[in-house]
């Protein structure tokens, strides 16, 4: 296939590289219009110049040839079913679709100014995607799709799809245990806690698993292990390895014997990444202690990462990652609510729009997070089994990837979480079937 153009760029190459990724298509990118013309090729044209030969003409905004970041005026409208924006009605498909991508992708709106929520992070009630409630779904992915069909039609092709769908269950360790292997001091205290607010059985469970009759309610980890064999699933887990404890991190002392043996069993068995502590989020030197920290207990090179709290800042949280030695990030999407941050269910790598430059930082989003549904959703363990169940059919619909986050110490037997332990099974049970 061959794309015409005025002017190349790289966030149009971008574009072009993250599509021929998705579906089954090579595309050449040219400025030669007497090569474009007399091409037997599959033609677009991506230009505002009308041709009279038959070639498929999608309307360019200016997005992709610019090189600053500037406010853009979005306006939602719809292309056949799909929201869309940058529409134009006397092309073939009706919107840049290139241009729509790009702006998503590269997280533009995030470079904006904006509001930024009680944690200091990006809030998505500035997004596009929130605004115009098409947060729930991978757009992106829609769009490519529709692409997909409107070109084999007007061509009379079949072009296949590359990607299939894929289910990744992950697992964030911010505090893996609750009683057992903490200090003695904080098991005291604790206790005390418990017995002046009369809490009779939190005193009895945490006597017994400090003495070693019971189990602790945070080791969920067999239980875990258990539920992937059944299922067949690879999961991956990230921990927390914050040198001190803060408000936000509050994790088992990496120093600690069984946190190291924990992370040493897991990692020989799954996938393993850091889960950079709130505390690193602005400490490039604290980021680069704790990602020593799990490559010397796990004794492997530290790649895959995702942000605790997902405090995620663009561009300096990715920066800070790649000269760390980070390949893989799983920490786009909302640590606020549940939905798709970049409106896609597929890995892409990030674009840096202060570089204006494709890194080598591989993206992979996820859409559910188990914290969202309880505290800032406010779900009960039944509404968050249909949010879950309805994301694995839109994801496995188009060919995506469905990345979920659950936390160990929400996936405990104790009364107030056992619902969600339980709506966890019944979904993994309930897929596997499907």
């Amino acid at each position: 296939m061959v794309l015409y153009t005025t002017a190349t760029s790289s966030r149009l190459q971008y574009v072009i590289n993250f599509i021929e990724s998705v579906i089954n298509l090579q595309v050449i990118v040219t400025t030669d219009k007497d090569y474009f013309v007399s091409s037997d090729d599959i033609k677009i044209n991506y230009s505002r110049e009308a041709f009279s030969i038959n070639c498929y003409h999608i309307y360019p905004d200016s997005l992709l040839f610019e090189k600053n970041i500037n406010s853009k005026e979005i306006k939602i409208t719809k292309c056949r079913t799909l929201a869309c924006f940058f529409a134009h009605e006397e092309d073939n498909h009706g919107f840049d679709v290139f241009g729509a991508i790009f702006y998503l992708l590269s997280r533009y709106e995030e470079y904006l100014p904006h509001i930024k929520d009680s944690y200091g992070r990006y809030a998505h009630i500035n997004s596009i995607a929130f605004k115009n409630n098409f947060l729930t779904i991978p757009l992106v992915n829609y769009w490519i799709e529709d692409f997909k069909i409107q070109l084999s039609t007007f061509y009379d092709i079949v072009i296949l799809n590359k990607k299939f769908f894929q289910f990744i269950p992950t697992y964030d360790i911010d505090i893996a245990y609750a009683y057992q292997n903490q200090p003695i001091i904080k098991n005291v205290g604790g206790l005390f806690k418990h017995l002046l607010k009369g809490e009779v059985n939190n005193v009895i469970v945490r006597t017994q698993v400090f003495c070693g009759i019971q189990k602790d309610p945070f080791d969920t980890y067999a239980w875990l292990d258990m539920l992937h064999k059944k299922y067949n699933h690879n999961p991956i887990y990230f921990f927390l390895l914050a040198k001190r404890k803060s408000v936000y991190d509050k994790n088992i002392a990496p120093t600690n014997n069984a946190m190291k043996q924990l992370i040493q069993q897991t990692s020989q068995i799954y996938k393993t990444g850091i889960h950079p502590s709130w505390q690193s989020g602005d400490n490039l030197n604290l980021l680069q202690a704790e990602i020593d920290n799990f490559s010397k207990i796990t004794n492997q090179n530290c790649t895959i990462s995702r942000q605790h709290y997902i405090r995620l800042t663009l561009p300096e949280t990715y920066n800070n990652l790649i000269k760390m030695g980070v390949t893989k990030d799983y920490s786009m999407g909302y640590g606020s609510i549940n939905g798709f941050r970049a409106s896609v269910a597929l890995p892409f790598y990030w674009y840096n729009l202060i570089e204006e430059k494709a890194t080598t930082l591989l993206i992979h989003p996820f859409c559910y997070m188990d914290a969202n549904s309880i505290f800032e959703q406010h779900f009960t363990a039944e509404e968050a089994l249909n949010e879950l169940k309805e994301y694995y059919s839109l994801t496995k619909n188009i060919h995506g990837q469905l990345i979920t986050i659950f936390h160990n110490h929400f996936l405990t037997q104790q009364k107030q979480y056992k619902p969600w332990r339980d709506m966890y099974e019944m979904y993994l049970d309930e897929n596997a079937n499907r």
